[in-house]
């Protein structure tokens, strides 16, 4: 299949570029060649490509910043899925769009699932849900990927910055209440691969909202210990809470989610996260 993808040069399109590339025929999008905030010049690139399929991997991902660009926030998570969407379905072409733990509030004790009900707290979030709603609503043909906690060997993220940090030998402070499931991207990109080859071999059945984040349950802190474990480094690593580490964002206390449709819809299991996070690191 040709390939439209809007996003390269992050953790996703990392990941997509290099398990996707032996099989099909890609075209990335990133900057400079389109701005996503100029909606207007969407359709065009998607016409002037001709794919048989179209995955967004961008987003505006700065959960902080957002708090204070709302606007950019909105266009980049919103307004330019929509029409993303919008176009796909005026052409017949299958969609695929990722999305976050983050439109949820946090207050569970235990697995979301996609029905679950979403409240996002900050703009990131709330950003994010609406770029859901709108692709569900413009096209017909979708998926729309949840994930959680995303991390990899290559751009900015947690896992980078802890090792960054390891490197100062200071003593380190990590929230320790805040529960989700770090999810490797090249994890999340082999779901998209399950996700890519159904779509191409004519399954109508697999259209909808996936939740697809490694398995397991781990804190902020907790995740960190073990980056250090299995990288090696002897850091003077303690747990804080929420309250001791504040941000301009509110952060979802409990954001597990529950990956059993994309077992049972699409025959695929998310692997722990312990074991993502050591093929991850032997990758650096």
């Amino acid at each position: 299949m040709r390939i439209l993808i809007f996003g390269r040069v992050g953790q996703l399109g990392s990941a997509l570029s290099e398990l996707l590339l032996d099989a099909h025929d890609l075209v990335f999008l990133d900057q400079p060649e389109i701005d996503l905030a100029k909606i207007d010049t969407i359709e065009s690139h998607i016409i002037k490509n001709q794919p048989d399929l179209v995955i967004n991997a961008a987003a505006y991902t700065a959960v902080d910043k957002a708090e204070s660009e709302p606007d950019l926030a909105q266009l980049i998570n919103a307004s330019a899925p929509s029409q993303m969407a919008m176009s796909c379905d005026e052409l017949h072409i299958p969609f695929i769009h990722f999305s976050t733990d983050y439109v949820f509030d946090g207050r569970s004790n235990h697995p979301y699932t996609e029905n679950a009900n979403v409240n996002p707290e900050g703009v990131y979030g709330k950003t994010k849900l609406a770029g859901e709603q709108a692709v569900a609503a413009a096209c017909r043909r979708h998926v729309i990927l949840r994930t959680s906690w995303l991390y990899s060997h290559v751009a900015n993220n947690f896992l980078k910055t802890m090792l960054r940090l390891a490197e100062d030998k200071r003593p380190l402070r990590v929230v320790n209440d805040q529960f989700g499931s770090p999810t490797f991207a090249w994890d999340l990109g082999s779901a998209t691969v399950a996700v890519v080859d159904a779509i191409e071999s004519g399954r109508e059945d697999i259209y909808g909202l996936y939740h697809a984040a490694n398995s397991g349950v781990t804190s902020w802190c907790g995740f960190a210990e073990r980056i250090f474990r299995i990288h090696g480094d002897i850091v003077d690593l303690s747990g804080i809470p929420t309250s001791e580490y504040p941000t301009p964002a509110p952060r979802p206390a409990y954001s597990v989610l529950s990956c059993d449709r994309l077992r049972d819809v699409l025959d695929f299991s998310m692997p722990s996260w312990e074991d993502a996070l050591s093929r991850c690191l032997a990758r650096l």
